[in-house]
C-alpha cells in the first residue's frame, strides 16, 4: 500500500518559517490527492491544505490562508507544505494524507475522506 513519510518540522520561533515534506512510495506520482492536517494539544485533527492530484487545484483552511502554501512535485513523490509566518496556535503534530479518488472540489477534503495517513512531524512555534 501507499506510505506516506513526513519529515521537516521542528522548532520555529513566532514569525519564523518551516517547510514539512512528505514523501510517498507505492503510488503513481500523480494518482493520488493530498492533505496537510494538524491536530494540536487537546483538540481535535483539523484540515490545513489540500492539493489536487496535479497539483493546479488547493486549498486552505482559513487559519493559514495567506501563511502557508502546499506544493507537490510528482516525479520526486513529494508534496510540501511552507509555513511562513508562523504563529504559537499553529503548534500541532502535522500529519500527511492522500486519497485515491479526486474531491468534487478540493475544498470538500476533510479527515475522514483520506485513504491514507503519515505517522506525522511535530511542528512547535514558540519564543
Amino acid at each position: 500500500q501507499l506510505q506516506l513519510v513526513e519529515s521537516g518540522g521542528g522548532l520555529a520561533q513566532p514569525g519564523g518559517s518551516l517547510r514539512p515534506s512528505c514523501a510517498g512510495s507505492g503510488f503513481t506520482p500523480d494518482n493520488y490527492s493530498t492533505g496537510w492536517f494538524r491536530q494540536a494539544p487537546g483538540k481535535d485533527r483539523e484540515g490545513v491544505s489540500c492539493i489536487s492530484s496535479s497539483g493546479s487545484t488547493t486549498h486552505y483552511t482559513n487559519a493559514v490562508k495567506g501563511r502557508f502554501t502546499i506544493s507537490r512535485d510528482n516525479a520526486e513523490n513529494t508534496v510540501y507544505l511552507q509555513m511562513n509566518s508562523l504563529k504559537p496556535e499553529d503548534t500541532a503534530i502535522y500529519y500527511c494524507a492522500a486519497k485515491r479518488t479526486s474531491w468534487a472540489s478540493v475544498a470538500d477534503c476533510g479527515v475522514y475522506g483520506m485513504d491514507y495517513w503519515g505517522k506525522g512531524t511535530l511542528v512547535t512555534v514558540s519564543s
